[in-house]
């Protein structure tokens, strides 16, 4: 049975008359890569606070590392949504006084120091003020401090604010990395497709209801649409033959999607078409993140 790094039983948390999280129970398997996601709002920095013990439930109970998170803060991670760096700082001073507080060395905490600079291509940056970095740059050391103490347990509120598509990137490689050398991350953000390029497991969470808690492939299965997209050879077709299997038809330019019924044998129905229609192309289209985001909280948000 795979231990929990986060448990998470039956909390609320309110804010006046707002109820923020609702009767949320949560599992996060020790090892596994998390996406929280949900809309502005929806509760999902108020359970990673809650699991930080920032603040605390109204109700309910949340056990973290087999502690709280104040009994394993050395072995946590945490990189908050607000930067919380010491702007007239150097950044050699910044990054030695957090690897203090985590109990390293000033020998061993130089070498991750370097280390961790060059590895998010932060080059010649050690005598510079936290102040004079980019905005993009100061999300990249506000990650270095959350894992130079190489945490267990790495929680990250919108890690890939502030950053362009290339440093969004690196750093998604570099989680990624840190997953596969068995430590358990929890993120939120709202850039769906990250999520999916990254998580083995996904939250959603909408108006502090917990709509999704899953596995990913998990996911995909059960909200599979079965769709398959074809593009014809003469675009100038208005229409396709009736097809078993097939229970509605929309087009998009020169692409039909083909609603497929729950039960049919989609290979055997690729097969048919195939040999029956001169295709340029044809794909079982399987939804995204997004597909399935708006699926599940687009009408439930007004």
């Amino acid at each position: 049975m795979t231990e929990n790094a986060v448990t998470i039983q039956n909390v609320n948390k309110s804010y006046g008359s707002v109820q923020a999280v609702r009767d949320l129970d949560l599992q996060v398997p020790r090892g596994s890569l998390v996406g929280f996601l949900g809309p502005n709002g929806a509760g999902k920095s108020t359970t990673i606070r809650m699991i930080m013990s920032i603040i605390y439930p109204d109700h309910g109970r949340i056990e973290v590392l087999n502690a709280t998170a104040l009994q394993a803060k050395d072995r946590i991670g945490y990189l908050p949504e607000e930067r919380g760096l010491y702007r007239k700082m150097r950044i050699n001073q910044f990054l030695r006084y957090v690897a203090r507080l985590k109990g390293l060395r000033k020998h061993d905490a130089d070498e991750r120091i370097q280390l961790w600079l060059e590895r998010l291509e932060l080059p010649d940056v050690l005598n510079r003020r936290c102040e004079e970095l980019s905005k993009g740059q100061q999300q990249k050391l506000q990650f270095i401090a959350a894992v130079l103490h190489e945490p267990e347990l790495i929680i990250l509120d919108e890690p890939f604010s502030g950053l362009d598509p290339v440093n969004a990137a690196l750093l998604g490689t570099t989680i990624r990395e840190l997953n596969e050398q068995g430590r358990t991350i929890i993120f939120s953000t709202h850039v769906l497709h990250q999520a999916e390029q990254l998580c083995d497991r996904v939250f959603l969470i909408n108006k502090g209801i917990k709509l999704l808690d899953d596995p990913l492939e998990v996911i995909h299965e059960r909200y599979n649409p079965k769709v398959l997209t074809i593009e014809l050879m003469d675009p100038r077709q208005q229409e396709i033959p009736d097809f078993t299997g097939i229970r509605d038809i929309s087009r998009d330019d020169e692409r039909f999607d083909l609603h497929l019924e729950n039960e049919v044998d989609i290979q055997s129905l690729m097969s048919t078409i195939t040999s029956s229609i001169s295709l340029r192309s044809i794909e079982l289209r399987r939804p995204t993140l997004d597909d399935i985001f708006v699926d599940l909280v687009g009408g439930k948000n007004s």
